[in-house]
């Protein structure tokens, strides 16, 4: 009885040793991985120098000294690539996901970019943040293209808008097309109306590469 009972223990703890490390993997929820210090350290540089040349564009106080939208194009469009820049702190405040144009493409995992009247891209540039109105998904604001990369942009109804099929998390996956206007979800919307609502001169948003 006792033999029977010690095969029975070798068999059960096999068993544990055989299927537990295949349950766990399965179980474990995986996420996106986080990005190495050295990739954080690259990616705050490159924004700090961005919004140091927009504080030098801003020579003349025209525009807000105090916050911009910085938008960097060369991430994939599943990462938060839309970051609100604190000018005082030189820090940044939140960031967010963005839809990048399809170019009248069916899907357009990668951004291209042109500033052709009806050519549904995304335009690199400076903009000012202008007015908000009433669009076809809610809340919109007008932008005014302020480089020869955007300059057509108010002409091209390039506005910052907000619709449901772009999430709040980041995913190892592409997101959706816009028609070539930066897209945000609508709780992402809803901070930068924040910004533009509080700071007394028009908010600059670059989109660089």
């Amino acid at each position: 009885m006792k033999k029977k009972r010690w095969w029975i223990i070798v068999l059960v703890l096999a068993a544990a040793i055989y299927f537990l490390p295949r349950y766990t993997r399965y179980r474990l929820p995986i996420g996106p991985a986080r990005p190495s210090p050295a990739k954080s350290q690259q990616q705050m540089a490159r924004l700090r120098a961005r919004a140091a040349a927009l504080q030098h564009y801003n020579n003349r106080g025209q525009y807000s000294s105090t916050v911009c939208f910085l938008v960097d194009m060369a991430m994939e469009s599943g990462k938060k690539r839309f970051f609100v820049y604190d000018l005082t702190a030189d820090t940044i405040i939140t960031s967010g996901l963005m839809a990048h144009g399809s170019c009248n493409t069916s899907y357009l995992e990668t951004a291209r970019f042109s500033n052709k009247p009806d050519c549904g891209c995304s335009s690199l540039g400076r903009y000012a943040v202008g007015n908000k109105y009433q669009g076809r998904f809610g809340d919109a604001y007008k932008l005014h293209g302020l480089d020869s990369s955007n300059s057509h942009a108010f002409n091209r109804f390039i506005v910052l808008h907000a619709y449901d099929c772009v999430p709040d998390n980041e995913s190892l996956q592409p997101i959706c097309n816009s028609l070539g206007c930066p897209m945000v979800s609508y709780h992402f919307l809803g901070q930068l109306s924040k910004q533009v609502n509080r700071s007394r001169k028009p908010v600059l948003l670059w989109m660089f590469q």
